[in-house]
């Protein structure tokens, strides 16, 4: 009997303990524990062969934000926090009705969010940051004859607009960011401002023929819209005589005012078309110019070339000093597959320039993906390379924040055939970007379809904390 109440008692005394663990469990928030640093490795990863067709996405299970003990503590990298939306405080002298602009207002202010907006300035955030003003610039001339605005109202609207922006969650420091001033918004010095003047001088129906649907495919290669705003700007610039005459060197001021002219063609354009219509052209007109270069700030790689010169085998040395290199630049920002392809080209180049012959990317096993921005705080030491095509952040209440990594960037880093960097070209037909490996029987190929992962997406599960 005495048997039976003492097992009696411990059971019930677990069932208490348990109870109460369950009510505290209400009140815990998982906390993401992070790796110990360790080196990057630079070690290449075949892609697995899709077992069959078109697949979708693959999904990553999201993290829920860490709980920091005290404010103090900073949130690390890739679990941003998110600032809340408030009412701004705008000038009063900027008389326009946002309101009609919003959801391209929302896109930019999502592209520019305050934690991100740095490492994505560059593909995401600037170009649709510009995009937007460029629109702001048409929208504000609707009512007028003019295609630009006065310095005084032009400075006062660019307030309004980075106010507005930081209180849906956007970084205020965008102009910093993006190098943007209310002077982009005025014309500058460009002799026409007015959509009289501008009608009468230029080709409207071939510029709009050009620009109304862009192709992003085809415009960065077989460009049809960017010749159209060219030759626009040119004949309202005034250097269409310099060009005929074959005099295209003349003073920078010309240069100048070209830019400047550029911006009042955008202008026009914006006008003509849906808000969303001229946002989608601009991106591909952005995207087109951004890949074209390696965005990164590359200094000498001294230290690569010093252990790397003489190899021809696979040297723990050489790699140590090549990935240390690699991971000093891949720090600054997150850049696209194309962008990559030029980073690893120009440092290819300085490197064979320096007397580095042998392919030490293929030595080191170095991948594209190497030289972007490495997910390491939220996944693990992964890079992520942005596809070439415009993205966007995606934000919402059941998702959270996410923007979309390509797969093809577990490839090897392509090695330059000669330092000379001039005659390198994305758009020959001998230059493509490597396909990911597919099966013999999944009857799609690389020129088919794109395969995206989710990198960077955080869930707050309100469930969880009640």
């Amino acid at each position: 009997m005495l048997c039976g109440i003492a097992i009696a008692g411990s059971f019930f005394r677990q069932l208490l303990i348990y109870a109460i663990w369950l009510s505290a469990s209400h009140n815990v928030l998982a906390l993401h524990t992070l790796p110990e640093p360790s080196r990057i490795s630079l070690s290449s990863v075949l892609a697995s062969p899709p077992k069959s067709g078109i697949f979708e996405p693959i999904e990553i299970s999201p993290a829920v934000i860490p709980h920091l003990p005290s404010p103090e503590y900073s949130f690390p990298p890739m679990y941003p926090t998110f600032p809340t939306a408030y009412v701004p405080v705008l000038t009063g002298r900027c008389h326009v009705d946002f309101s009609a602009i919003s959801s391209i207002m929302d896109k930019t202010a999502s592209d520019c969010n305050l934690p991100l907006a740095a490492v994505v300035g560059n593909v995401i955030c600037c170009p649709q940051f510009s995009s937007l003003l460029h629109i702001f610039q048409g929208f504000y001339s609707t009512s007028s004859n003019n295609l630009v605005l006065q310095n005084a109202v032009a400075d006062d609207c660019f307030k309004d607009i980075v106010s507005i922006l930081a209180s849906r969650g956007a970084n205020s420091s965008i102009p910093t960011i993006c190098s943007v001033k209310s002077s982009n918004l005025t014309g500058g010095s460009c002799p026409v401002k007015d959509i009289a003047t501008f009608e009468k001088t230029v080709n409207t129906s071939k510029l709009l023929e050009a620009c109304s649907k862009v192709d992003p495919l085809k415009e960065c290669c077989r460009s049809i819209c960017q010749p159209a705003i060219m030759e626009a700007a040119l004949k309202i610039s005034g250097t269409q005589s310099l060009i005929d005459n074959k005099n295209i060197i003349g003073p920078a001021n010309h240069f100048d005012t070209l830019n400047d002219c550029k911006g009042v063609v955008y202008s026009w354009i914006s006008q003509k078309l849906p808000h969303d219509s001229a946002n989608k052209a601009f991106r591909i007109l952005s995207a087109c110019k951004v890949n074209k270069v390696c965005p990164l700030d590359l200094r000498q790689p001294s230290e690569v070339i010093q252990e790397c010169r003489n190899v021809a085998a696979p040297s723990p040395s050489c790699c140590s000093s090549l990935n240390t290199y690699i991971a000093s630049v891949q720090r600054q920002m997150l850049i696209t597959n194309r962008q990559a392809i030029m980073c690893a080209t120009v440092i290819g180049s300085m490197l064979q320039k320096a007397g580095v012959i042998t392919n030490v990317y293929e030595l080191c096993d170095v991948d594209l993906k190497d030289f972007s921005l490495q997910n390491g705080a939220a996944y693990g030491q992964e890079g992520c390379l942005l596809g070439s095509l415009p993205v966007d952040m995606v934000y919402d209440n059941s998702s959270g924040l996410s923007f979309t990594c390509d797969l093809s960037d577990n490839i090897a880093a392509p090695w330059p055939s000669s330092s000379s960097f001039t005659s390198f070209s994305l758009c020959a037909p001998e230059m493509s970007l490597p396909a990911l490996p597919t099966s013999e029987s999944s009857g799609c190929d690389r020129d088919d379809v794109d395969f995206f992962v989710p990198i960077f997406s955080v869930f707050v599960f309100g469930s969880l904390l009640l």
